[in-house]
């Protein structure tokens, strides 16, 4: 097996357990998926594009682990220490699945989340009780996260490909779905509103002594000497992504020249080298032919409700 090789299996191992499990994306033919996207519409862009996602997702870890509730429940529930890859794998599942397969795939892994938040609750350091299905909680989570997939996107994507404003607010929109569909609230739509929804959490955002104990986890992860490498380069742009009070919370202090200078560029010669070993995408493949067997004007089924137009 070439390097080629050994690195697209480490890849898929790593992020999808060695199983795409394609069958999720390929079929029913014409199925117009949850959110009734095409592959040109922004959430496809955005979550189809390996750097800009891993950088976005630790970004999003970073950040969501600023809010005291939602870090308790990870700290006493999450089986993060343990099994890293397996909370890994799972995260990239559901997204994958929400976003590029089809309406029954992606209902059941919002099923099952909805399930399992039923059994993560309890109470916070500060003596404060949390529930993972709390709605505002799940609207944090959300909104952590799609804006840190939005950064890394439109930090890593070629210049010609980023996003104009219009199509940063059709993403918001996209997405939004399917955090109503976990049972969030008031989920922010543009990107005005993710703009005041952040600003407006500040106060009830701070670093916890869980937080720093799963940032310094970050930082090292990985199973391989290989794997802990690529993922340190990738936290290091990621902190690049935080809004600066983020950093300033987290105690990090990386100057913002070595942040363009150094971590930048490195974040981008190892996402091109994942993009090179992994080749084109089997799951962007599946999905693209099934929804190419969609008959014109007919559709078996309806995406969720209130999804906006694909653009």
């Amino acid at each position: 097996m070439g390097l080629r090789d050994r690195i697209a299996e480490e890849l898929k191992a790593t992020v999808h357990g060695g199983e795409l499990k394609l069958e999720r994306y390929a079929g029913p033919p014409g199925d117009p998926g949850l959110l009734g996207i095409a592959p040109d519409s922004p959430v496809w862009r955005v979550h189809g594009h390996p750097t800009g996602m891993l950088t976005g997702g630790f970004a999003a870890l970073m950040l969501q682990s600023l809010h005291p509730l939602a870090m308790a429940g990870v700290d006493q529930h999450s089986d993060f220490r343990t099994d890293p890859a397996g909370r890994l794998i799972r995260t990239a599942r559901f997204i994958t699945t929400t976003t590029f397969g089809s309406q029954q795939a992606a209902r059941e892994v919002i099923d099952l989340v909805r399930r399992i938040h039923t059994h993560v609750h309890g109470t916070a350091p500060d003596g404060r009780p949390y529930r993972a299905d709390d709605p505002e909680l799940l609207t944090w989570v959300h909104t952590a996260e799609v804006y840190s997939f939005l950064t890394g996107y439109q930090v890593y994507a070629q210049r010609r490909l980023r996003l104009t404003p219009d199509e940063c607010d059709t993403y918001y929109a996209q997405v939004a779905p399917v955090a109503e569909a976990l049972g969030a609230v008031r989920v922010p739509r543009g990107t005005r509103e993710v703009t005041r929804y952040l600003a407006r959490m500040r106060p009830e955002l701070h670093v916890t002594p869980a937080a720093l104990e799963a940032l310094r986890f970050l930082r090292g992860f990985g199973r391989t000497g290989r794997e802990r490498l690529v993922a340190r380069l990738l936290m290091n742009a990621a902190v690049g992504l935080l809004p600066d009070w983020a950093r300033a919370e987290l105690g990090i202090h990386r100057p913002a020249l070595v942040r363009s200078g150094w971590d930048r560029p490195a974040a981008t010669v190892v996402g091109r080298g994942l993009e090179w070993a992994r080749g084109p995408s089997e799951i962007h493949a599946a999905a693209r032919a099934r929804l190419a067997a969609a008959t014109p004007g007919v559709h078996d089924a309806s995406p969720m409700p209130g999804r906006p137009p694909s653009g």
